[in-house]
């Protein structure tokens, strides 16, 4: 495999991945407002760190995802990367639910399924390389925290997160 094809497909799960984010953005773009109007529990962060932080996250899923194409490319064992495909598919339309349609229990339901396709994907990251299987646990790790806080702020407007 030469280097400019590496090089090709990285800049290709970088889009992805960044796609996938730009989606997300359009979803939350009253996100602002929105989410400083919401009750939230104290242990609630900043709604400003959450730029940065799924910016260094999308950036780790997208190497994950280059490390094992190019440990096994999509033909010889299409699982991983589907795997991945769904759990990149789920986030996008997580944004969705709780930012653009403002559906609590939805978003709740669906972060949950989120959390589950990470976990698998990091898996079966993890039986073909575990560099892989690392970049994606600080992902894992913020969707643990966000589904928690998702969960809590639902609760905490019933009125407004249907």
């Amino acid at each position: 495999m030469t280097k400019a094809r590496q090089a090709l497909a990285l800049l290709a799960s970088l889009a992805c991945c960044y796609a996938v984010a730009a989606l997300g953005a359009v979803a939350s773009a009253s996100a602002r407002d929105f989410y400083a109007d919401l009750a939230k529990p104290a242990w609630s962060p900043p709604g400003w760190i959450f730029g940065p932080v799924w910016t260094v996250l999308y950036t780790l899923m997208a190497i994950a995802a280059w490390l094992i194409w190019r440990q096994r490319g999509f033909n010889s064992e299409p699982g991983p990367l589907t795997l991945f495909a769904l759990q990149l598919a789920a986030n996008g339309l997580w944004s969705w639910l709780f930012f653009a349609w403002r559906l609590g229990a939805w978003s709740t339901f669906e972060i949950a399924i989120l959390w589950l396709l990470i976990i698998a994907t990091t898996i079966s990251f993890a039986r073909i390389d575990r560099l892989a299987a690392a970049l994606m646990v600080p992902y894992l790790a913020w969707v643990t925290f966000a589904a928690a806080l998702c969960h809590k702020i639902w609760s905490l407007n019933p009125n407004v997160l249907r």
